[in-house]
């Protein structure tokens, strides 16, 4: 049993993070843990870099995916931009590397006034619009503060993606984006405005897809939405591709992404070169496809039961800690942190958490070797949409994160503290 190169390889018997076993790093910090690999992440932003290089281009990191501070320092370092959807995303990136605020487009369908001033002072790169609503908010903030905004509209171009539904964002039944047929005259209203000044146009169908064809069918129509604004008198400098690359959750279907970025950069970038010289600066908003492999969460076992016919490994992590089999019913490959010889049966059991509801679970019907407690396991590929969609439910503190370099380990959060919980708080009848 393999875990998928290069993050989490087996070395004697033990499942590791780069160089360090994910044993010593669960009993020094204890579980669930989320570990990262640093190497990883670096090594797949370089490839996506490195498949758009025929076009001029900036990489900007979807803040969401994983939002702890330390890998987007790692990030900015590389040259990353950065792709927000909140005030508080925001704050993290100025926190980060201050410098990377000039490379920041912020999307979202509900940015509020506060959140608008804060960016028009940090000096954002583009604001991606959603509404009319929302350009008629930004316009009263940019008079209000005598700067001038960046924008582009997220235009809705209307073309399915094959994945979960809740995370398809580009039909017109989805609350993202205006209709493509409505951009040309939002655009026009833009550039009335004396504090906005139209720069792009953005699109983003979705997340985790692993076909490259819709990708290239978006960008169809965008390029020509482009040439329409073109010859509307817009000076169109920005194009923003989105993100939505998907990547493997299981090592029976392995993907290439150096071959996967290629292909992504090449659909991209094909329809993109109609516009010749007057092509726009690209955006792309990677998130999963960097930081999603690169990340694991460690859980010891608890107990072993078994109702009727059916069996329960019970573990220490909870849908609290990882949503996703819960939300999307994602199927992340789990496997044990230890290979015992000879190899122990192996048992069909559902992965089951600590938590009061029975869609707490974060596999159903898994067949692993037999567990005892004080067994780890290790949940792969949940470096994305793992720590940063965790919550305190049923009043529970949130996993430790640590970051693996070859042998060096670094805490970047700590785990949390009841006292943590409670500060906020007061009890006041």
């Amino acid at each position: 049993m393999l875990a998928r190169p290069p993050a989490f390889l087996y070395k004697k018997n033990d499942l590791c993070c780069e160089r360090v076993p994910l044993r010593k790093l669960a009993e020094k910090f204890g579980t669930p843990l989320y570990v990262y690999s640093a190497t990883t992440i670096r090594e797949r932003y370089e490839t996506l870099d490195k498949a758009f290089r025929a076009v001029p281009h900036t990489l900007c990191y979807s803040v969401k995916a994983n939002a702890n501070l330390s890998i987007l320092r790692l990030l900015a370092r590389l040259g990353a931009g950065f792709d927000i959807v909140s005030g508080g995303e925001l704050e993290r990136v100025r926190v980060a590397r201050k410098s990377a605020l000039k490379k920041i487009v912020f999307s979202g369908v509900g940015k509020t006034a506060v959140e608008m001033e804060q960016a028009l002072r940090a000096g954002i790169l583009v604001f991606n619009l959603e509404s009319e609503g929302e350009l008629e908010v930004l316009a009263r903030c940019a008079a209000k503060l005598r700067k001038t905004a960046n924008v582009a509209f997220r235009v809705n171009p209307d073309v399915p993606a094959e994945t979960h539904p809740y995370i398809s964002t580009g039909l017109r039944e989805h609350k993202f984006g205006v209709p493509i047929s409505a951009a040309r005259e939002l655009y026009r209203r833009a550039s009335t405005h004396k504090y906005l000044h139209v720069a792009g146009v953005s699109l983003h169908i979705g997340s985790q897809i692993t076909d490259v064809a819709p990708f290239r069918l978006a960008i169809e129509r965008a390029v020509e939405l482009i040439e329409q604004l073109n010859e509307d008198g817009h000076t169109i400098k920005f194009l923003d591709a989105g993100g939505g690359l998907g990547i493997s959750y299981q090592s029976a279907n392995p993907m290439d992404f150096a071959d996967y970025a290629q292909r992504y950069a090449e659909a991209i970038t094909g329809p993109f070169k109609k516009l010749g010289k007057s092509a726009p600066h690209l955006l792309l908003e990677p998130g999963r496809s960097i930081v999603g492999p690169a990340g694991a969460l460690v859980t010891r076992v608890l107990y072993q039961k078994q109702n009727g016919n059916k069996n329960f490994t019970i573990v220490d992590a909870a849908m609290n800690d990882l949503i996703r089999p819960s939300l999307y019913g994602a199927k992340h490959e789990i496997v044990p942190i230890r290979l015992s010889n000879p190899t122990p049966p192996v048992v069909r059991a559902d992965i089951a958490g600590p938590i009061c509801e029975t869609g707490d679970f974060l596999a159903r019907d898994l067949d692993l070797p037999a567990s005892a407690p004080g067994d780890y396991l290790c949940v792969l590929d949940a470096g994305a949409y793992g720590m940063s969609l965790a919550s305190n439910y049923n009043t529970r503190m949130r996993a430790a994160e640590v970051l693996v370099e070859g042998t060096r380990v670094r805490l970047v959060r700590r785990r949390e503290t009841l006292r943590d919980l409670l500060q906020t708080e007061t009890a006041c009848l």
